[in-house]
């Protein structure tokens, strides 16, 4: 089933704010193809980028001259996110998106280059269908980043976006992706899969923008499971993390250092794959979102993103009865 399309026919264009930048995306949702939409899971994502922007992994100081990879890019609007941080980008789709995928790389990075900002790194396009190895080694693997959102949406997909997301990935590659879940069924098959082959950790809402969030969209980090041969030196370094902690005085003292800790500790690709580390039921939140959505259309107050989300609801609510 094809996802819902959370833009008007006649919108063609969407502006959207990224690290101080005031980005246009071009888009076409009238196509056959559904990259040429710009999701909101993408939106999501590259704020979720922005917010943890000033420090940890995704400071750009960190990042300048990381290689990054996007995956299923459509519009591009995630991968410009890393391109801000000073990473450099190759965003790719199919054959039938790149030429709006790269009008869209060409003005928005001619919009960012007329500021002269020190922190952008590049972006460029590539095609690639995933499990064409021969797109995959044209792009040169392995990266230090993989990201992606909304790639997820029928079942067919999971088996040739695993296979191709091993081949881009070396031993210590960062997999970001973000996606909003459709279909209960793909979803459990999906991270089944996911873990098998990964970490993986949910990102929780409380790490993503306070805006730009929704109880459907979830963001997921993964690591290598290679990276688990670290496990005696990671205990050794834990070990003596307690010591030091059982030294400092105040509790204020104590939160400020497990807070810088736990930063820390989220620089690498390791990731924690436990049952327990898992989302809110997300059926139940978006319910309860879309009661919240109802009391300020009823006030007449909605936001911009949640004018988005407003249409999100409405075409759920027509499909459910066969309308649409």
């Amino acid at each position: 089933m094809e996802p819902d399309r959370l833009n008007s026919p006649d919108t063609s264009v969407i502006t959207i704010d990224i690290l101080g930048h005031q980005l246009q995306f071009g888009q076409d949702p009238n196509s056959k193809h559904l990259g040429t939409t710009v999701w909101d899971a993408s939106m999501v994502l590259v704020k979720y980028l922005e917010k943890n922007s000033r420090r940890g992994k995704f400071c750009p100081s960190k990042l300048k001259g990381k290689r990054v990879i996007e995956l299923g890019a459509g519009c591009g609007v995630a991968g410009f996110g890393m391109a801000l941080l000073g990473c450099d980008v190759v965003t790719t789709d199919q054959a039938e998106v790149l030429p709006l995928l790269r009008r869209n790389v060409e003005r928005n990075t001619s919009r960012i280059l007329q500021m002269n900002p020190d922190s952008f790194g590049s972006i460029q396009v590539a095609e690639l269908d995933w499990g064409n190895m021969e797109h995959i080694n044209a792009v040169d693997p392995p990266f230090d980043f993989i990201i992606g959102t909304d790639v997820v949406y029928s079942e067919h997909l999971l088996e040739p976006l695993l296979e191709t997301i091993c081949a881009l990935s070396g031993p210590r590659t960062c997999i970001l992706l973000g996606y909003e879940m459709r279909s209960t069924s793909v979803h459990e098959q999906m991270m089944q899969m996911w873990k098998r082959s990964f970490d993986l950790k949910p990102i929780p809402k409380s790490k993503m923008h306070t805006k730009y969030q929704h109880p459907s969209i979830q963001l997921f980090m993964m690591g290598s499971k290679s990276m688990e041969k670290s496990t005696g030196e990671s205990t050794r370094r834990a070990e003596s993390t307690d010591e030091t902690a059982q030294s400092i005085g105040t509790s204020d003292e104590r939160t400020r250092y497990n807070e810088k800790l736990s930063e820390d500790n989220s620089a690498g690709p390791q990731m924690d794959s436990g049952d327990n580390n898992v989302p809110d039921d997300p059926a139940s939140e978006r319910f309860k979102d879309d009661v919240e959505l109802l009391e300020k259309l009823k006030n007449g107050d909605l936001s911009e993103w949640e004018a988005r989300r407003y249409g999100s609801m409405a075409a759920r609510l027509l499909r459910d009865v066969k309308i649409m």
